[in-house]
């Protein structure tokens, strides 16, 4: 692999006045020890550039360095990194502090976690602005309300002054886009900004900061692990890997002539560019039409769920006549948008929720109206595996304790049987043994979601309901759990439940397709049927969201 690469200057898709960013010969160092090894990359005024590459690249550190935020004992330990001739590691941290948000804006990942829940959207906006040297009160509501609409935020005056709760996903990304351009920066570093959006919304999202950014004539850093994405919204991709950069060039040339192994990996790896770059058309599985009698796992029949509105009174139809069901041992994907109503259905199918009418029977046996002995032997054929394996297990207990603990509720076996049931489902995932007695903390995502997958596994149950299992992975992880799904499923002839947002990830592992929206189902059918020749305007507009279709053969 390259120890250094650096960018061709004279590539023709390039601006030729000197660069407005120019890093060279970057290392970081966390302790003793270097993390960034010689990086080298230029970006120029009106220029688009991706970093990409999985979790621990080194793509945040450079962003880290590049605004003088390393976290805890990280530094610069050689190299340079000037902003339009401003040397960016000799600057003091006053000056730093001009330089954030005045010369450079930042959109980060997480809305949620980098909005202040108890304060109002607008007086968030208000302190960005006031940082960067707006005065008088009303000028600066004005302003703000301006950079709101111009976000794409509807309504601007009257959202001013709500919470980031009343907010969806996608709306608290537009408010961290308002905040970003508060001081009109001559860069913008997009961190992730997306990934945790449907594919509708990040494209509206993407699409929005685009013309912002061209509007303004200001340069973007877009990091991501997505290549899908990158390839669609960037002029130049830098690949990292170990704190290096391994490859850069542009769309074309990253997705269709790759020289590194690595790269390559990336490029296969990546569900919505699978049938675009490869060669050859994604083959999509032979579907399993669902029969009558014991072949039928699960079937929704009529599913009802209302919520009732306290604040407003009256209801609200989450999930409305919703009927499905899935073949034994293939796997049945839920797609649809937040609000969709799919993660409802999954919840009421584990007996999470009850439903206002209808019901879901498993194994021709309804848990909806059953109880007692009768629902918690029904629940135990049917586990969960949920989205976020950072939240979904409780950091103070041990993997081993973790894996147990369903065998435990449910009374099986003696304690020196429940651990040789661990150890065996630590083989079955491909983890090793050793880490029974460690903590979450000390695994990577990939290996919290084998232990996630290993503990829903704990009771052998028949069915899994995967929920957005994969959507918070890196490309190569998501991978690799995905390949682990399909083995599990042909070895213990499981059946999968997969809800998810992302129909590239669904044409990879699924046999059926239920599309809903509002609510409702709006198409339902084979994998092949879906993809070729859908038949709802909705579906035909999630498959134009797939990233990287412009690139398609």
């Amino acid at each position: 692999m390259p120890q250094d690469v650096k960018i061709n200057e004279n590539n023709s898709t390039q601006r030729s006045e000197q660069p407005l960013l120019e890093v060279r010969d970057l290392e970081v160092s966390f302790g003793d020890g270097p993390v960034l090894h010689g990086v080298n990359f230029t970006l120029k005024r009106g220029e688009r550039v991706a970093i990409v590459g999985q979790s621990g690249s080194g793509k945040s550190t450079t962003v880290g360095a590049i605004l003088g935020l390393l976290p805890g004992n990280g530094r610069v330990s050689a190299g340079s990194m000037t902003l339009d001739g401003q040397d960016l590691g000799a600057a003091s941290e006053q000056q730093l502090r001009q330089i954030r948000g005045h010369r450079i804006g930042l959109v980060p990942q997480d809305p949620m976690s980098n909005l202040n829940p108890v304060m109002k959207v607008g007086a968030q906006i208000a302190d960005a602005l006031a940082a960067n040297g707006h005065h008088g009160r009303d000028n600066i509501r004005q302003r703000a309300v301006a950079l709101m609409t111009e976000a794409g935020i509807p309504d601007a005056a009257r959202r001013y002054n709500q919470f980031p709760h009343e907010f969806s996903g996608g709306m608290r990304q537009r408010v961290l886009i308002a905040i970003s351009l508060a001081g009109e920066p001559d860069l913008l570093i997009a961190d992730e900004p997306t990934s945790a959006l449907d594919v509708t919304v990040q494209r509206q999202i993407l699409d929005h900061l685009q013309t912002l950014v061209d509007a303004r004539g200001t340069s973007l850093l877009f990091i991501t692990h997505d290549l899908g994405l990158a390839a669609d919204r960037t002029d130049r991709i830098i690949v990292m890997a170990d704190g290096r950069i391994v490859e850069v060039g542009t769309p074309e040339e990253i997705l269709f002539r790759p020289q590194q192994d690595y790269t390559r990996q990336l490029v296969a790896a990546a569900p919505s560019l699978l049938a675009t770059v490869s060669g050859t058309e994604t083959v999509a599985l032979e579907a399993v039409e669902p029969v009558a009698g014991t072949d039928t796992i699960l079937e929704v029949r009529g599913l009802v769920k209302e919520f009732s509105l306290r604040s407003q009174g009256g209801t609200f139809r989450a999930v409305d006549n919703v009927s499905f069901s899935v073949a034994r041992g293939t796997t049945t994907a839920v797609v649809g948008e937040s609000g969709s109503g799919k993660t409802t259905v999954a919840r009421i199918i584990l007996g999470l929720e009850q439903a206002t009418s209808g019901e879901a029977l498993i194994d021709g046996k309804s848990i909806t109206s059953s109880t007692g002995q009768v629902r918690r032997a029904l629940r135990r054929k049917v586990q969960p595996v949920f989205q976020d394996p950072y939240g979904s297990l409780d950091p103070t207990y041990s993997i081993e304790r973790l894996i147990d603990e369903p065998l435990r509720v449910f009374k099986v076996g003696d304690a020196a049987s429940r651990r040789a049931r661990v150890a065996l489902l630590l083989d079955q995932v491909a983890l090793p043994r050793n880490v029974a007695q460690r903590r979450p903390n000390e695994l990577s995502g990939g290996q919290r979601q084998r232990v996630a997958i290993a503990r829903a596994l704990a009771l052998e149950p028949e069915m899994l309901i995967c929920d957005e299992a994969v959507s918070a992975l890196d490309v190569l992880v998501q991978d690799q759990i995905l390949d682990l799904l399909a083995e599990l499923q042909d070895g213990l002839g499981l059946s999968y439940l997969f809800i998810t947002h992302d129909l590239a990830v669904v044409r990879q592992i699924a046999h059926q397709v239920v599309v809903m929206k509002s609510g409702m189902v709006v198409e339902d059918g084979s994998v092949e049927k879906v993809f070729m020749a859908p038949e709802a305007d909705y579906t035909k507009e999630l498959l134009g969201a797939i990233p990287g279709a412009a690139f398609a053969r």
